[in-house]
């Protein structure tokens, strides 16, 4: 263990520390860059100080915020960090605040902290920008990846990048092709910054054992035009696109799977039977362990050659669509705020709070892509004062009450609902999907609604209001930053659908942009 007043780990999901911006890193490799550990906490926020202890192989960051911090330990407690393929283990730390003025060595460290920030800053201010012209766009910049395979001893489909490059934020495209006889993809994210991570994590990693190297670098294209959704390019924002090669478009009953990573398509036949783990041990390949949401081992076993084409070696969650939620508030959960808030990210068809343990709901999303997403974007987030965990659950569906059976409301069906945001195949609605933010993005409003009308809602609804502003070429749509992403949520919550007059209900939105 660390030393006495750190060692105090994870005790399943209950970390005994008390939350702070300064995280304890243990078991750090000895070899291990300064940048390397920064890099930890980029993804969450900015990093302010960075003291290495390599002869104890640990280290300490320090967060900008404490919102940051928890964000942080959040994530890495289901999804274990890997540095140079050696597990590390994340906690708070005891102490409020890095204090490493005098220290000696800190120059390498405040040196590492400037560039790793310096990068992400120039990420940020692109990603908070989405309609920057082409020519403002740094190279590097880009949320288009191109993926080359070098080694390719065995067939790499389109869904297996899907899975192991969506752990790093939204995949909205991919389209692979055969180059200079290089297997080739190009794969674009929601955000720059989910790109910028992907690149520093995979770029050099094998997807299988000793072969199917990745190498990833930033296209100079900034975004893609998928034409169809077959084997070999998918727009996973447009389950509406036609297959081309005059097939079929798939069957509506098809779309529910489609997208989802462990469909594997045909040119895993042949070799099926022989294709190795991606589970791989540590010192040979790309470790699934890094990524949340991570599926266990990806194995192709010989029954699929009999065209049962589903990855079986992935824990059969993959493709299931029903959600745990733990850790909630009960004396101030409902089903309809669950539904309001998971609506987000998907269509929600049920949800059930469980009657023994009110902390705990099981939430149904229309498919398996949708509860993924979900999960990726609210495990980990503050909902009526607790930080909330989501996870894929073993349930297929959600049960509703028998007849006569005593539920006490728990239970609702909301696959009629018309509050379905994602009910329009190609709808606008996702390419909207953005992360919990304290900034709101609100729509609908009719002409007659002001800005202190609006501001008033939330004001007297319980929420700072920090700043309001209308978009200039629309007024029926509003940007509100409240005091913090918690209260944000929970604003989204109660007034999404808020009925404003004039037959209008308000819309309610996270933003990517801050105002």
């Amino acid at each position: 263990m660390a030393n006495g007043n750190e060692s105090k780990a994870f005790k399943g999901d209950r970390s005994p520390c008390v939350p702070s911006r300064v995280i304890h890193i243990r078991k750090v490799p000895i070899e291990v860059s300064e940048a390397e550990v920064v890099l930890l906490g980029v993804p969450f926020g900015k990093v302010t100080n960075l003291l290495m202890l390599k002869g104890k192989n640990q280290a300490f960051i320090e967060m900008a915020s404490e919102e940051a911090a928890m964000t942080m330990v959040n994530y890495y407690t289901t999804a274990t960090p890997h540095v140079r393929n050696q597990p590390v283990y994340i906690q708070y730390s005891n102490h409020r605040e890095l204090k490493t003025d005098n220290l000696p060595n800190q120059g390498r460290a405040q040196a590492a902290l400037q560039a790793v920030n310096a990068m992400h800053a120039g990420n940020m201010s692109l990603s908070g920008s989405a309609s920057a012209p082409d020519s403002a766009l740094l190279p590097g910049h880009s949320p288009v990846l191109r993926i080359i395979i070098e080694n390719l001893f065995y067939p790499v489909s389109l869904e297996v990048l899907h899975q192991i490059f969506s752990k790093f934020g939204t995949v909205l495209k991919i389209i692979t092709f055969t180059k200079n006889n290089q297997f080739q993809a190009l794969l674009q994210y929601a955000d720059p910054m989910n790109a910028h991570h992907a690149k520093v994590t995979l770029d050099g990693q094998n997807i299988y054992n000793a072969c199917c190297t990745l190498r990833v670098e930033f296209s100079k294209l900034t975004s893609l035009n998928v034409k169809y959704n077959n084997d070999k390019s998918r727009d996973f924002t447009r389950l509406d696109l036609p297959s081309g090669d005059g097939q079929p478009t798939l069957e509506p009953t098809m779309t529910a799977a489609f997208g989802a990573p462990g469909i594997i398509s045909s040119p895993y036949a042949g070799v099926a039977g022989f294709a190795p783990a991606i589970g791989l041990p540590q010192a040979a390949g790309l470790s699934m362990q890094t990524m949340p949401g991570a599926l266990g081992p990806l194995t192709i076993p010989s029954s699929a050659v009999a065209g049962r084409m589903a990855i079986h070696g992935m824990a059969p969650t993959t493709l299931h669509s029903v959600l745990l939620v733990s850790n909630l508030n009960p004396d101030s959960i409902s089903p309809h705020g669950l539904f309001i808030l998971f609506g987000v990210y998907g269509d929600v068809h049920r949800v059930k709070i469980l009657f023994n343990k009110k902390e705990n709901a099981l939430v149904q999303m229309a498919d398996a892509t949708q509860a993924q997403l979900a999960m990726s974007h609210l495990n980990g987030q503050r909902l009526h004062g607790k930080v909330i965990r989501v996870t894929i659950s073993k349930h297929h569906t959600v049960q509703l009450p028998r007849e006569g059976q005593e539920d006490q409301g728990l239970t609702k069906d909301y696959s009629g609902s018309p509050l379905h945001r994602f009910k329009k195949p190609g709808s606008k609605n996702f390419q909207n999907i953005f992360p919990p933010s304290a900034t709101l993005h609100l729509s609908n409003i009719p002409p007659s609604i002001t800005d202190d009308i609006l501001k008033d809602l939330f004001a007297t609804s319980g929420y700072t209001v920090k700043a309001f502003k209308f978009f200039q070429k629309d007024r029926k749509m509003a940007l509100i930053q409240l005091g913090s992403v918690e209260e944000a949520i929970q604003a989204l919550i109660d007034l999404h659908n808020h009925d404003l007059g004039e037959n209008h209900h308000l819309r309610v939105s996270f933003s990517k942009s801050t105002i």
